[in-house]
């Protein structure tokens, strides 16, 4: 077995050209992570559906095969108040881009949480309705400082994290207003959730994941992603973009298979209860406000 040659940067790794498979191939350094198989008690088994409904009609399309998972039970709600939790480990989890921590809290008690930035193995986290401000402590806004960097935050009290749970994303709490809390998203919208909502301290582990190089087209097919077939090399019964002779470039606005403009066009419902909960669109950039 040829020892797979790679050069070191932070946390990716990028191998050289010993195969056509390697060549450009730039992947996240897990030699961190534990080596081991999950919690079992903290698994479930997870079926399969490859992208159809229970009608058996695809409802979702590029989807279908993969490497099989088992499904890590991750506490986002983090309502075990005021029991300090050690982290025993940080995880892999085949379902989330983010990195996962094993806490074990006072009582013997286990439980999967989302692994923030700088958190490392032995640290303490605790959830109370005012804690220290260090990455992995949760708190209701209501205990929170202004200014801090968040992530896993609640839409509904109670209902457990919602928002910034994916690879290195966070929010900023940026101000108070009656009973409600400020907050910027990193797509740039303002909006209010209520001061009674639960989040985390610090940003998502894993930054890196974005810059990440698959180098082939089988190791998308090993997380389930299957090809996507641009309209225009299509048929004129199966995208509106199709036929024409010879190669054509659409020869319209963009639109989907179904004839909804694509590629910016406004699809969010005007009248929706949460409208008024957002001060500030995340479109709001492009139009120069």
């Amino acid at each position: 077995m040829l020892q797979q040659r790679k050069t070191e940067s932070m946390a990716l790794k990028s191998y050289k050209p010993t195969t056509p498979g390697q060549r450009g191939l730039v992947l996240i350094d897990r030699s961190e992570l534990w080596k081991g198989r999950p919690v079992k008690s903290l698994t479930e088994g997870l079926t399969k559906n490859g992208g159809r409904n229970n009608t058996g009609r695809i409802t979702m399309r590029r989807k279908g095969g993969g490497a099989k998972r088992l499904y890590r039970i991750v506490d986002f709600k983090r309502t075990k108040f005021d029991v300090a939790a050690t982290v025993e480990r940080i995880e892999y989890d085949p379902n989330r881009t983010a990195f996962i921590a094993l806490v074990k809290y006072a009582d013997g008690e286990q439980a999967y949480i989302l692994a923030p930035q700088r958190l490392g193995v032995g640290d303490t986290v605790i959830a109370s309705a005012k804690a220290d401000v260090k990455p992995g402590n949760a708190m209701p806004f209501s205990g929170l400082p202004i200014g801090t960097i968040i992530h896993n935050i609640e839409l509904k009290p109670g209902k457990g994290g919602q928002i910034a749970r994916a690879a290195g994303t966070y929010a900023q709490f940026v101000g108070r207003d009656g009973g409600y809390a400020q907050i910027r998203l990193s797509s740039g919208e303002l909006r209010l959730v209520r001061q009674e909502c639960m989040c985390t301290v610090g940003a998502v582990s894993n930054p890196d994941n974005s810059n990440q190089n698959f180098g082939k087209a089988g190791r998308n097919r090993h997380k389930g992603i299957r090809p996507s077939v641009r309209g225009v090399v299509m048929n004129p019964v199966d995208h509106p973009h199709g036929g024409g002779e010879g190669r054509t470039s659409g020869g319209r606005h963009p639109v989907s298979p179904w004839g909804k403009p694509t590629k910016g066009a406004r699809t969010r419902n005007k009248n929706k209860a949460s409208q008024k909960l957002i001060i500030r669109s995340r479109h709001a950039k492009k139009k120069g406000r």
